[in-house]
């Protein structure tokens, strides 16, 4: 997750770059892609939920939906890898 403080301000360059270094250590990666109409609300960031951050300091974006799905989906995902899928 990532935010900023203005529109196309970096945030799904700053996931990727992150993304970069967890390859490097093995990490499984689950990236929420467009699974659920909750990212499209959210901005429609397929890396992982990011928010702009309006001039008053709170969020331009609804993303709570789009949290819950994203933790959601890593849940699930860890769950086929403990069940050996």
């Amino acid at each position: 997750m990532s935010s900023a403080g203005n529109a196309h301000g970096g945030q799904e360059a700053t996931v990727k770059s992150l993304y970069t270094s967890m390859m490097h250590w093995g990490a499984i990666i689950v990236p929420p892609g467009y699974t659920d109409d909750s990212i499209y609300k959210a901005g429609g960031n397929p890396y992982g939920t990011s928010v702009t951050l309006g001039q008053d300091g709170n969020m331009i974006e609804d993303v709570k939906d789009a949290v819950k799905h994203q933790a959601k989906r890593t849940v699930e995902v860890a769950g086929w890898i403990k069940k050996g899928k």
